[in-house]
Order: C-alpha cells, then sequence, then structure tokens
C-alpha cells in the first residue's frame, strides 16, 4: 500500500531524456500559498538568476494570499505548480480521487512554532502543556492541535483563538501562542520587547514535510522535463538564496509585496537557517527537495491516530520520489 510512487515507462523515458531540458522558453506559473516573503525565496532566486531558464523554463510566480485560492487553479490547469503547505492536502486528494502529486519537499520542517515567555515555568516542551491558555487558529486547531491533544496530553479547553494579533500573548504571560518561526518571533521582539521560547513543531514530533510542490498527474505524464527542470532549479535556487547572493530575489520579493521589510527578511534567512527548515536531516545526502516513503508513512500514521485524516488512503497516489534525491545541488552549498 505505502509502495514507492511509479510513473509510467514511457514517462521514465522522457524523464531520461530530461538531461536535454524542458522545451526552450517554455512558460508555466507557479502559485505560492502566501504573500512574497523570504519563504518563497528559493523560487525567486532561481528566476532572477536564470536557474529555471537554464533548463528551459520561463517562470512566472503568482503569489497567493487571503483572497487568492491556488489550489484549486492548479485543478482547473489554469497553473502549473502550486506550493503545498504539508502534506494533509495531498492526502485528501488522494481520497476525493484528485490525480494531483507531491513531487518535492522544499522544507523538511514545518514552520510552525509554538512560543513562551521566558521565565514563566514554561521554558521547557513538557511544560507547554500547563499553559493557563494556547493560542491557536482554526486551522491549527484542526490539524497539529489535534496531534497535540491525543498524543502529547494538551488540554482542548484551554484553546483560545488566534486572529494574527500578538498583544493577547503579549498581555497573558502564562499563555503560548502558534506562529511560524519566521515571523511571529519577529513580531514579539518588535512589539514585545523580549525573545519568546520558540518550540519549532517539526523538533518534537510534527514530521509533515512542507513549503512542497504539487503537480497534476498529467502534467508529470505529458512533460516529465518540465517537472524535473521546476524541481531541480528550486533546489538549486534555494542553496543560492540561503547560501549566496540573493539581493536580486529579495528585490524581486519585495517588489511583489512592498510590505517586506529588509529588517524582516534577514530575520527570516537567519531562522529558516537556524532551525533547518530547508536543508537538515535528509537533504545533507539527497539533497533540497528530499522525500523518503518512511517519513510519509510516519505522518500519516500520526495524523490517522490523531482522527485528522481517515484510515485506508493508498497514500502512495499522495506523492513520487522520481524528480528528488539525486543530490541535486549540493555543490552549491557554501
Amino acid at each position: 500500500m505505502y509502495a514507492k510512487q511509479k510513473i509510467s515507462v514511457a514517462a521514465v523515458a522522457l524523464l531520461t531524456a530530461s538531461t536535454l531540458g524542458a522545451a526552450a522558453n517554455e512558460k508555466v506559473t507557479f502559485g505560492t500559498n502566501w504573500l512574497a516573503e523570504p519563504e518563497h525565496g528559493g523560487y525567486y532566486q532561481a528566476v532572477a538568476d536564470g536557474t529555471y531558464a537554464a533548463c528551459g523554463l520561463d517562470v512566472t510566480i503568482m503569489q497567493g494570499g487571503p483572497q487568492v485560492s491556488g489550489r484549486p487553479m492548479l485543478l482547473a490547469g489554469k497553473i502549473d505548480f502550486y506550493m503545498g503547505g504539508n502534506l494533509l492536502s495531498a492526502f485528501d486528494a488522494v481520497q476525493q480521487g484528485i490525480p494531483m502529486r507531491v513531487v518535492a519537499a522544499d522544507f523538511q520542517k514545518d514552520p510552525q512554532v509554538i512560543m513562551s515567555h521566558p521565565g514563566e515555568g514554561l521554558d521547557k516542551w513538557e511544560d507547554l502543556k500547563n499553559a493557563d491558555q494556547y493560542i491557536l487558529g482554526d486551522e491549527g486547531v484542526q490539524t497539529f492541535f489535534q496531534w497535540m491533544v491525543t498524543a502529547l496530553g494538551f488540554d482542548a479547553a484551554k484553546r483560545a483563538p488566534y486572529t494574527y494579533n500578538t498583544a493577547p500573548f503579549l498581555a497573558n504571560k502564562k499563555s503560548i501562542q502558534q506562529g511560524y518561526v519566521t515571523s511571529e518571533p519577529f513580531a514579539v521582539k518588535k512589539e514585545g520587547g523580549f525573545v519568546p521560547n520558540q518550540f519549532l513543531l517539526a523538533d518534537y514530533g510534527w514530521d509533515t514535510y512542507s513549503t512542497t510542490i504539487e503537480v497534476m498527474q498529467a502534467t508529470i505524464d505529458k512533460k516529465p522535463e518540465v517537472v524535473q527542470c521546476f524541481v531541480d532549479g528550486s533546489a538549486k535556487g534555494w542553496y543560492k538564496y540561503l547560501y549566496g547572493d540573493n539581493k536580486a530575489a529579495n528585490d524581486m520579493i519585495k517588489k511583489d509585496n512592498p510590505d517586506m521589510s529588509d529588517e524582516q527578511i534577514a530575520f527570516s534567512i537567519e531562522q529558516m537557517k537556524k532551525f533547518g527548515l530547508a536543508d537538515s536531516g535528509d537533504t545533507e545526502k539527497l539533497g533540497i527537495g528530499a522525500m523518503t516513503d518512511a517519513r510519509i508513512k510516519s505522518f500519516y500514521d500520526k495524523m490517522v491516530k490523531a482522527k485528522v485524516t481517515p484510515e485506508g488512503i493508498d497514500i502512495s497516489k499522495a506523492y513520487t520520489l522520481a524528480f528528488v534525491n539525486k543530490g541535486v545541488g549540493l555543490d552549491l552549498k557554501k
């Protein structure tokens, strides 16, 4: 049931020919799941420095946001690739019979973090369940918090809504709050004048991949060389963004999202490196974008146990390893 996803013999033959690159200047669109930010830096880098163009792709990045529904556009064929948040959407696609696949995981770790006030008895992961209040958004309550309740003993009755405003957290020193490790700690430091404790869920068992590249099966079948170029170009882009000259990419990000400051960008990049979001674990040998069957099955089993995802889904249909784990870009790490 959990065997490695296979692609057709014809697709393999075309994939072998991918060394010739995609058709010259083939136009494709990549939809991100939020407004332009450093967490999308590798893709902007690959556009800015010509990495995608080098293998024949003319890539347009369509930024997401609160009013943009990117995944339906992927399903409708309006965009070619989409940035997934975690693996749950891929499991859901299989359940609904939607032929969508994850072809790379550009973040080995979900950026989701739980913050607490230092020196308030909430300085260790095992202490967090004792907080007076858990400030969490609706999506988090339906996903990672279900795992925290069932597997770790957190009290569902202590949840308070997170409205993307840090004021309630700052006002209650015995509270904990969700956030992205690249974002909310920065806001707390600026608004509260202190650095919060930061517990990355990925370091405590929340082992989903994040910032995935999703694509329809039809694209894999018809244009595997395009998929390979985009996956490889994205991996190289992430290495160069994290370890090289990323000014051109950051300029593109600020053009798409004028609210993004240089200070926020620098903080986010520092956090991505510190916590190993894109480059850690399996990427050290397999390269950025790496995925394994065992890791995906581990996360699925946890979600079944937490009653987030139903039992019996053939998760081998949610992804393919045909385009990753080849060490692409390792030579660019400095």
